[in-house]
């Protein structure tokens, strides 16, 4: 077996680097704020519900059009769309590149904005859009001139998906849509928010259950505050529908069929995530031994002490191990449907998660007092990695898939 990277890989992440230094390294130090102690409270809109401020999402918004005009955003797109047809390989080398470089404006974190755009929305509308569909909504979701909300969680249902309290009534050439979501991640900015309801079968079917494109200014649409969590600033909003109409044309996919369209944006971001987050752990790991090699205690280096370099030694050899998983899964997901190979999907999501939150409380710990402040970026990679454990399917879920394709209980 060959594990070696194919051969454009090496030229294109040089490329990459180069283009950060000289077009989005400059931009970065001109808004430092957003990226030293401050940058928690320079994002966030403490006085309107603890959403990001306006000028926070213009710089990232800028940053994403000169990574568009150099070639870079649309790179894992299809070639129909403008992109380069990166293949999820490399997709997941790119990710685990870019988050390795530490915290910055090339690969913020918190809003999951990069130079090498994830589009979720688009994979989806490609799949399951009509021509129509497709021609109004691609280019726009790609330009930022319209953005999707994912309307699946509710406050009473968040892993069962399949038990939606949110229902879609057909009324003449319409639907009527009556429930609430929540921590619906980019609300606040989205113009449309893809609402998941039951519109026909039993709760627990996965069968009956529909997307709709909603814009998020029809009557009946509102939200009402945000949820603040452990990493502002929040985006992540509550959401009422009260009446809610929209026409037959609304529908994402097929009636009583939403899941499926659910399913595939999990799948597109659950691999992105896993290489984000050995990134992300790869970049502490490596701190830290920087760190213990420079500090002297005692009349010595840090390092020299096993119980310093055991810990970091472990953690060196999960992340080569979670490594391979994560470019194995992204090689899978190339050669097969993503239904087919979800376990290994999974495999890679829980354990990379895992990782990055051992990997950076490792590093505060190294660190000391100064890992604990906000000089130093270990606290921001952790709790901004801790939500990866919950969202698109807590790591629960991902072990619960892995054992339904083990056991085979799935099938019956």
């Amino acid at each position: 077996m060959d594990f070696a990277l194919p051969d454009h890989l090496q030229t294109l992440l040089a490329e990459m680097d180069a283009f950060i230094e000289a077009e989005i390294k400059p931009l970065e130090r001109e808004h430092i704020q957003y990226f030293d102690h401050r940058r928690e409270h320079a994002r966030t809109d403490w006085d309107n519900g603890g959403i990001p401020r306006r000028e926070w999402e213009d710089l990232l918004s800028e940053m994403r059009r000169r990574a568009d005009k150099a070639g870079w955003l649309r790179y894992g797109l299809p070639s129909r769309f403008g992109g380069r047809d990166g293949s999820n390989l490399d997709m997941a080398v790119i990710r685990e590149h870019l988050a390795h470089k530490g915290l910055g404006l090339h690969n913020d974190l918190q809003d999951e904005s990069s130079i090498v755009g994830n589009f979720p929305q688009v994979i989806m509308m490609d799949r399951f859009g009509t021509e129509d569909q497709k021609k109004e909504w691609t280019e726009a979701l790609i330009t930022g001139e319209r953005s999707m909300a994912f309307g699946l969680t509710e406050p009473n249902h968040g892993s069962d998906a399949t038990w939606l309290e949110t229902r879609a009534v057909r009324d003449g050439d319409s639907w009527v849509i009556n429930g609430a979501k929540r921590f619906n991640t980019g609300v606040h900015r989205a113009t449309h928010d893809l609402v998941f309801a039951r519109t026909s079968g039993e709760d627990g079917q996965a069968r009956g259950i529909t997307a709709f494109l909603v814009p998020t200014d029809t009557p009946g649409f509102t939200v009402p505050y945000y949820w603040w969590t452990f990493n502002m600033p929040t985006d992540h909003g509550e959401v009422e529908l009260k009446d809610v109409r929209v026409p037959a044309d609304a529908i994402l996919g097929e009636v009583d069929r939403g899941l499926e369209v659910g399913q595939t944006f999990l799948h597109e971001n659950r691999i992105r995530q896993a290489a984000s987050s050995l990134g992300a752990a790869q970049y502490c790991i490596d701190r830290a031994v920087a760190y213990a090699n420079e500090r002297s205690v005692f009349g010595k280096p840090l390092s020299v002490n096993q119980a310093v370099q055991w810990p970091l030694v472990e953690l060196q050899t999960e992340a080569q191990m979670v490594r391979l998983l994560v470019r194995y899964a992204a090689t899978e997901l190339d050669r097969n449907h993503h239904m087919e190979v979800s376990d290994k999907v999974s495999m890679a999501n829980y354990r990379a998660n895992r990782l990055v939150c051992e990997a950076a409380d490792r590093a505060m710990q190294v660190f000391g007092g100064v890992g604990y402040s906000r000089h130093e970026p270990f606290e921001h990679i952790y709790r901004h990695h801790r939500r990866y454990r919950i969202t698109e399917g807590a790591e629960e879920i991902q072990i619960r898939r892995v054992a339904q394709r083990m056991f085979g209980f799935g099938k019956r």
